[in-house]
């Protein structure tokens, strides 16, 4: 097994590229590995990745993903996009959204742009590049993060305009600001899809091709969204109890709530343990994030539940202002929410913040959340 030590350099990133290269053909396995991040146990043997999940589900897991379920997905991915094209990478490729935009690029047999990320994001450096590879390429495309999609529109989304698709994962992007980018004639793309998937699986709440999804098993009600296809990881390295439980008669059972419209469209609630149970009744916090975020004012948002004598959860909205110099009033907030919401969704206290505690490649990090919120009110603790 090759150990890729990657720390955001464009130089560990080629260094990936090689074994990428090697392991697709029928080579040694792969195991791209983040700053700080242990090795995985063992070598899985041939034609295998092996990537480390951020453990949002407990403890991280060591996903092996056979080189056939990363071909399935870049070849389902450049077919819903209309053909294979150059790729701008951006995102860190130890996480699966990163080095699938490397396996999409080593298939296609079209070298990628790489983003230095060993300094950080910077929007101007990106547009640089994205400017580069639109009179390079006759299709680009990229992904990003929501993060990065906000940033990049605060400072020039021309670059952005000029890719065939923007793909945007990670985390849920709140319409408002999937509203601006397609105003500013980005066309993005909302994907779905984690380790155990080689990636998004679902672009806009539409399968790619070869894939399936269904809820507790029917298209009627929300429940535990579960997907299967040719996509799906092996399972995970060393724990066969949990391979077995998890992708059990070939479906991958995720720890996502979703429900599927009347023609097979996939949205998604969010964790079904991040649901909040509220004077009895479940509360999914996406639904109440989506509202607040389409607000005057708000940036983003995030919604937990914290402990309540009364309700047994409290829900508690942590909000970023657009604007920190002149933030919206919370009080003003949850008179907003209410004409937008039912009773138990409306937030019992807003919060503003800064900014979001993220992990990962930029999800909300919910238990970090609490933890400030519960820094500010001992009785939460």
């Amino acid at each position: 097994m090759r150990v890729i030590h990657l720390d955001g350099s464009v130089e560990a990133v080629w260094e990936l590229d090689a074994a990428l290269h090697s392991m697709l053909a029928g080579g040694e396995a792969v195991a791209p590995v983040g700053p700080g991040q242990p090795i995985p146990p063992r070598d899985p043997g041939p034609e295998a990745a092996v990537l480390g999940t951020s453990g949002s589900t407990g403890q991280p897991k060591w996903v092996q993903l056979g080189s056939a379920a990363l071909s399935s997905a870049a070849a389902a991915t450049h077919a819903r996009l209309g053909g294979a094209g150059r790729w701008l990478l951006a995102l860190p490729t130890h996480h699966v959204a990163g080095l699938a935009v490397l396996v999409r690029a080593v298939l296609a047999g079209i070298a990628p742009v790489v983003f230095n990320l060993r300094g950080g994001f910077d929007p101007v450096a990106f547009g640089t590049l994205a400017q580069r590879l639109a009179k390079q390429a006759e299709r680009c495309y990229t992904a990003l993060v929501p993060t990065q999609l906000a940033r990049l529109l605060d400072t020039d989304p021309h670059p952005l305009a000029r890719f065939d698709a923007v793909l945007l994962g990670g985390a849920a992007a709140p319409e408002k600001l999937l509203r601006r980018a397609r105003r500013a004639g980005v066309h993005v793309v909302s994907t779905y899809g984690m380790t155990e998937t080689a990636g998004g699986c679902v672009y806009d709440g539409w399968p790619l091709d070869g894939v399936q999804v269904r809820v507790n098993g029917t298209e009627a009600e929300a429940g535990s969204v579960e997907l299967a296809g040719p996509m799906l990881a092996t399972g995970y390295l060393d724990a066969p109890q949990q391979t077995a439980v998890a992708f059990r008669d070939g479906w991958f059972r995720t720890s996502d709530l979703g429900r599927l419209d009347g023609q097979g469209r996939l949205q998604v609630l969010g964790r079904a343990d991040d649901m909040i149970v509220t004077g009895g009744l479940n509360v999914a916090p996406a639904e109440v994030e989506a509202v607040l975020s389409g607000l005057p004012g708000v940036a983003a948002a995030c919604v937990v539940g914290l402990p309540d004598p009364d309700w047994g959860q409290r829900i508690t909205a942590v909000v970023i202002p657009t604007d920190p110099g002149r933030p919206p009033d919370p009080g003003a907030l949850r008179v907003a929410a209410r004409r937008l919401l039912t009773g138990a969704q409306v937030p019992k206290e807003i919060v503003l913040f800064d900014a979001l505690p993220l992990r990962g490649v930029g999800k909300p990090d919910r238990s970090a959340v609490r933890t400030m919120l519960a820094a500010l009110n001992p009785r939460d603790s």
